[in-house]
């Protein structure tokens, strides 16, 4: 009989990703003093985050079938400890960016390697519930990163951020040395990798999909990304952006409440997509005309809401076609959409305008809704 995993290191190693990223947020002032470098330079080491980690995806889900999901994920977590430590010790900033990449490759293992085990171990109904209790985890795992963030920095800078990084690494790791089971199959089904990556290069559904990922967390990271040196020029402390990652939280939860309602309203997932994308529009204006005060974090409110209800819609239909090959289609997705969003989190950094990126990406994905393969039409309330 297979041993199931606890489902709190489950829960613990699933929010990892995100709590390790949204903690690093609110140091991004303190590395641009500490190295002597511009908001744009320390900004990338976020877009260059997002770039490693989509290349982790891949190869921590091949590994997963290759060594199993154990060894993989235990390898993934020491990598991550290990990078830490380097970009803690470091005194220079190209070592710095180094380090963020080798961190991120190793931090993909959380998403990839316990979504893995997640489906090997449970079934039908069972599973919904599991991951329904993962969603409301991985909506609060902002806020819990951004306070830990801000309050670290606030009282000893980056290095303690990193320190404390260091730290979290080490408890997953023993953790999961002590009390992750190996749950791969005796047989595993193997599909070629290469004839996958063409099936989807020539689908224009995966294309369409993976930009509109890509845009709704464009819109949700830049925030992360550019919001601490806006904080800074209104004279706040990052204490107080760490805050912010509670009304954040708010905003998701609000967003994935607003979806299961519509859905009981007869809604269907590309309907909610195209309101997704009229919610981020009007928001990001509403960001760019209250940009120079900090009210825009209210505004950031409707990203977040329009994000909670786009993403797992797109989510659940995006590979019905692959359903003989979910674990390489997936990672392969990830590949796609978190490229993208490197190369959207590299352009905000250069240009240090949040209002802007916003409607931009929100007009995008207007014209992307409208071309799904169910046409939205005008719901019928009940």
């Amino acid at each position: 009989m297979q041993t199931k995993p606890s489902l709190w290191l489950a829960i613990a190693l699933m929010m990892f990703p995100q709590i390790v990223e949204t903690t690093y947020s609110p140091a991004l002032t303190s590395i641009a003093a500490g190295f002597s470098v511009n908001p744009e330079q320390a900004a990338q080491t976020l877009s260059l985050y997002f770039f490693a980690f989509s290349f982790g995806v891949v190869v921590w889900g091949r590994m997963c079938d290759v060594i199993g999901r154990r060894p993989t994920i235990i390898a993934g977590l020491s990598l991550y400890g290990l990078a830490s430590l380097l970009a803690l010790l470091t005194q220079q900033f190209w070592l710095l960016l180094v380090a963020r990449m080798l961190s991120a490759f190793g931090a993909a293992v959380g998403s990839v390697g316990t979504q893995t085990i997640m489906r090997d171990t449970y079934r039908g109904e069972e599973l919904t519930r599991v991951f329904s209790v993962m969603g409301i985890a991985l909506a609060i795992s902002p806020a819990i990163g951004m306070l830990s963030g801000s309050t670290l920095n606030y009282f000893a800078g980056y290095k303690a951020v990193f320190a404390g990084l260091i730290i979290l690494a080490i408890i997953l790791t023993c953790w999961s040395i002590a009390r992750l089971p190996e749950t791969r199959p005796i047989n595993v089904t193997k599909v070629a990798l290469l004839s996958t990556v063409i099936m989807m290069l020539k689908d224009i559904s995966i294309w369409r999909n993976a930009f509109l990922i890509a845009f709704f967390n464009i819109c949700l990271f830049s925030y992360y990304q550019l919001a601490p040196f806006r904080f800074q020029q209104f004279g706040l402390s990052q204490k107080v952006f760490g805050y912010t990652g509670l009304l954040l939280t708010f905003g998701v939860v609000l967003g994935s409440l607003l979806n299961k309602y519509l859905l009981k309203q007869q809604w269907i997932s590309t309907q909610l997509v195209a309101l997704a994308s009229l919610i981020s529009l009007f928001s990001g204006i509403g960001v760019y005309l209250l940009e120079n005060s900090w009210l825009f974090i209210f505004p950031m409110v409707g990203i977040v809401i329009a994000f909670g209800l786009a993403i797992p819609n797109i989510l659940s239909s995006a590979l019905t076609n692959y359903s003989d090959r979910l674990g390489t289609a997936g990672a392969l997705l990830g590949l796609f959409y978190y490229l993208l969003l490197g190369f959207g989190l590299a352009l905000a950094g250069w240009s240090q305008a949040l209002g802007s990126l916003l409607i931009c990406c929100g007009s995008a994905m207007i014209v992307l809704s409208l071309f799904q393969d169910k046409k939205p039409q005008l719901p019928k309330w009940k």
